[in-house]
Parts: C-alpha cells; structure tokens; sequence
C-alpha cells in the first residue's frame, strides 16, 4: 500500500516537474527549475537537498554494492575488507561518469535491465509455486494502520529516489524537451508498478515461508532456496551487485551536475564548474562526489557498523532530501506557470494534491508525541529528521548571507537560467 500510495504521489510530483522540462533543459536538474519558479533562495535550498539525497543516496547503494560483492566472494573463499570493497565500487564508477555521460547511461541501462529481469522472473516462478494465491492479509490490509504506510513510505521515498534525476542531462540528451519529460514520468510509473509487484510477491511468499522478511537481508535468496531455485536466487543477486553499482554510478552523475552549474552561478568554487575538454564532463565535480560517496559509509565501516545498517542509516537521511526537492518543484510549478500565462485550474489541483501527499511521509517520518496512529519512530532514525533541518538551516544561511555581501551571485543565477530557458523558449517556438 505504502507503495501504491508512493507511485500515485510521485506521478503528480512527476507532472509538476514536467511544466519546467517540457519548456527547459538544464544541468542543475530541479535547482535550476525551482529558481525560475520560487527565486534564489529556494532554488539554493533545493540545491543543498539534491546534493544531500544523491550523495546520501550513493552512500546507502555504494553499501549494498559492498555487501552483496563481500557475499558473492566469500563463497570463493576470498575476504575482502569493507574498505576495500567500498574503494573499488567508488573508483569504477568515477571513472565511468568521468569518461562518458553515455558510456554511463548505456552501463546503467543494461545492468539495471538485466536486474529487474532476472527479478521478475524470480518473482514469477515463486508466485506460479503459490498457484497465484491471493494474499488476503495484504489485500484487506489487515492489522495496518495509517501510520505504517505513513512510515513506509519513507522508504518508498529512498525506493523512487532518483526517479528525475534525468532532468540534470540537459543538452547532453537527445531532444532534452520531449525525452527528459517522457523519462521522468516513465520512470515513476515503470518502477512504482514493479516495486507494488514484487512487494506483493514477496510479502505473500514469506507470510508461508514461517520467517520474517524485516529479519532478512538477502530476501529473494532465500526465497529462490525455498522454491529449490537457488542457482536463480545467485544470479539475482549477481545482478543486484550490477544494480548497486549502477545506482552508484547514477547518483554521482546528477550530483556533480547540480555542483557543477551552483559552482557557474558562484555558490561553489569555480573550479567545480569547470567541464574536461575532451570527454566533456564535471570532471572536477565528478571525482569530488566520487570521494565524498566512498568517504563516509568507509569512515562507518571504519568503526564497525555493519554495511547492512549503513545502508538502512544512509538511505533514510537521502528521503528527506528527495521531499524537500518534491515539495518544493509542486510548489513552483503553478507560480512558474501563472508567470507565464499558463495556469489552469487543473496545474492548481495537481500542486496541491502532490503537497499533500508529501505531507503522509514527512509526518510518518517525524511521528507525533504519544499517539499510536503516528509514532515517533526508533533511534536513530527519529534524530535523522533534525539533523536535516540542522543541515538545511545551515546552508541556506549561509547562502542568505552570501547574498547580501555578494548581490551580483544572485543576479548571476537569474540570468545564466532566464538565459537558458529563453534559448528552449526560441526552440519549443
């Protein structure tokens, strides 16, 4: 259900993005975006969140990639250390988003291509086992209340996480204006439809199996053991190493392009804004996300904290990343479009449909004192919100501040992006 919900709320957040990159491309994904829309200020602010939730993001997978390649090479009887493992993840995929935006996408596309399918037909062959039964227990929602599926869908905010980040390729996709658009709301649908599938499955197949699935960290293993698949459940999660690592590699590419055009409008060092000359890429930026991401899940496993919690740790603080971003773009979309002459009734209802939605995890996630619907969820996770807001506060002061010794950076960023949007204005023209 949490995912239902998360694939209905992210197709409106999806449409509220697509009035800006129907009409604009840029590098700095939803950033440059959100400064058209709202100003500088929020346009900074939802910079510092993508930076935050790609980062963090990369982290939590760049842990899974360390985990399951600890676990596949264990059975060789070789025994890396996490580092090593954390090292090696990081270091390939820089030097693929260093090399090439395409050599990246075409990677990403087939081994994530080659993931889900080996899944869904993992998940077939479990639900075939089952005679396609109907799990009553899950459709009727038995023994679940408001704020379980407020809780989950934090995590289905860390699931979808990502889900736009096409919007950060600006000229570098072909036909920017109808492409990115299509990618963004295919993703949403595309994934939100296998996620509310597999869960089911999954759900369903454990709720026979007489083990909880909260207490496994190598869900679909053991399920392809159970069906006597397990050769099946080695090459799932073979290609859940390659989804990891592909994760990686497509978190550090929008990261270093939301760096690269903040560092253009004189918010970072310039030199983060510098593109290489032959492969065309934030090379800068790129290889300082590349370091950032393997730094802190090392320092982590530097002091024992198992890569499966580091995962659960990282991906949690990166979903409020993504919300603050969603809820900021469906709040600029109609004020976008009223600028420009284009609102309707409808763009309203849309906006405030997809605000609201955001508004079941923000509140699952932060919980409300003594009551049983909403409650506050276990340590570490209830600090995890806080730490945010300490971090937004932060940021955007320092930004606020920035902008009242310097006046001519936020000149700079209104007219580097009205620049920008008028060139694709001439272009939809």
């Amino acid at each position: 259900m949490s995912f239902l919900v998360g694939l209905v709320g992210l197709i409106l957040v999806s449409i509220n993005i697509n009035q800006f990159a129907s009409r604009s491309a840029s590098p700095g994904s939803l950033y440059s975006y959100i400064v058209k829309g709202l100003g500088p200020t929020a346009g900074v602010i939802c910079g510092w969140s993508l930076i935050l939730a790609y980062l963090f993001t990369g982290m939590s997978v760049l842990c899974g990639f360390a985990s399951f390649s600890g676990t596949l090479i264990g059975h060789l009887g070789v025994h890396p250390s996490s580092i090593t493992l954390l090292a090696l993840g990081a270091g390939v995929a820089w030097y693929a988003a260093y090399k090439d935006i395409e050599l990246s996408a075409i990677a990403m596309l087939w081994m994530e291509g080659a993931s889900l399918l080996l899944i869904t037909v993992l998940c077939i062959i479990i639900w075939v086992q089952t005679g396609f039964a109907l799990d009553m227990s899950q459709l009727t929602l038995e023994g679940v209340t408001p704020g379980n599926i407020a809780t989950g869908l934090v995590l289905v905010m860390f699931a979808f996480s990502g889900f736009e980040s096409s919007t950060s390729l600006g000229d570098e996709a072909k036909d920017p204006l109808k492409t990115i658009p299509r990618s963004v709301i295919g993703s949403a649908i595309l994934a939100g439809l296998f996620f509310i599938f597999t869960t089911y499955v999954e759900v369903l197949a454990f709720n026979t199996s007489g083990v909880s699935i909260a207490k496994s960290e190598e869900p679909l293993g053991f399920l392809s053991r159970q069906a006597g698949m397990g050769f099946l459940g080695e090459l799932v999660a073979l290609g859940a190493l390659f989804s990891f690592f592909a994760c990686v590699l497509g978190c550090i590419n929008p990261a270093a392009r939301v760096f690269f055009l903040m560092a253009r409008h004189g918010i970072f060092p310039s030199k983060l804004g510098a593109a290489h000359n032959s492969n065309k890429t934030p090379h800068i930026a790129v290889t300082m996300c590349s370091f950032v991401i393997f730094l802190i899940p090392a320092i982590m496993s530097f002091f024992r904290v198992p890569l499966f919690a580091s995962m659960g740790y990282l991906g949690a603080i990166c979903s409020y990343g993504f919300l603050t971003v969603y809820l900021l773009i469906s709040l600029a979309a109609p004020v976008y479009l009223r600028s420009i002459g284009k609102l309707k009734k409808r763009d309203v209802a849309i906006s405030v449909a997809a605000i609201a939605f955001m508004m079941i995890p923000i509140l699952g996630s932060v919980g409300l004192p003594g009551s049983t619907m909403f409650p506050i969820p276990e340590a570490p996770y209830n600090f995890f919100p806080y730490l945010f807001l300490i971090y937004i506060s932060i940021t955007s002061g320092w930004f606020i501040k920035k902008s009242f010794r310097s006046p001519r950076v936020v000149a700079s960023m209104r007219q580097e992006i009205e620049e920008t949007h008028a060139r694709f204005s001439d272009v939809e023209n």
